[in-house]
């Protein structure tokens, strides 16, 4: 274990951690209006003249604290592409986000937050519209987003029955279909395909 004494700097970076941490975890919990620099600073056990001094100003806090952690870009076929953020979807539903569930939550009292969301939901969906089906492209991209934002918040945020307990990986088993029916465009089958006679025909 190293037992040399940390520098200023190192000192700040862990002050820094706790601060956006506990504001993640505040603005998550209660939204933009309750989580007031006093409650985040008690939070991240420290004092609220740093947290003013380190971010600035609450804004200031809450855009670093509540934008989207940097996920992986998806790449390959639509149908590798759609297991791609099914995998993403079940680490969002096995662990809470905390910095989605902060700008979801706040961004029904919060203007900027709703900023936040759009921003990060958009930024997500053009990337990985570039590997979906070419026809209706973008429009597949939101359909699968709003999907995952919409389950995300039905478990962690209102905890609906059924939903709320669910393995994570029961509910992509579930949807796995509707995202490569989404992402590649239905299978046609043979029942589709084959003239309908009338009866006597």
């Amino acid at each position: 274990m190293d037992s040399r004494p940390r520098s200023r700097a190192e000192q700040r970076q862990s002050t820094q951690s706790r601060i956006l941490d506990a504001a993640r975890r505040l603005f998550a919990e209660v939204g933009y209006d309750r989580a007031t620099i006093r409650a985040i600073a008690a939070e991240a056990q420290a004092d609220p003249g740093l947290v003013m001094r380190y971010f600035g100003s609450k804004d200031n806090l809450f855009a670093q604290a509540s934008g989207f952690e940097q996920e992986d870009r998806v790449t390959g076929t639509p149908g590798q592409v759609a297991d791609q953020l099914l995998a993403a979807l079940e680490t969002k539903l096995a662990q809470q986000p905390t910095d989605a569930l902060a700008a979801i939550r706040s961004m029904f009292t919060h203007p900027d937050a709703a900023a936040e969301v759009q921003l990060a939901m958009v930024s997500r969906q053009r990337q990985a519209a570039q590997h979906l089906a070419d026809d209706d492209a973008d429009l597949r991209a939101g359909l699968i987003g709003a999907i995952t934002i919409g389950t995300v918040i039905g478990r962690h945020l209102l905890q609906l029955d059924g939903l709320r307990d669910a393995p994570p990986a029961r509910i992509t088993a579930l949807l796995r279909h509707a995202f490569h029916d989404i992402a590649c465009g239905p299978t046609t089958t043979a029942a589709e395909t084959s003239p309908v006679h009338a009866p006597g025909e």
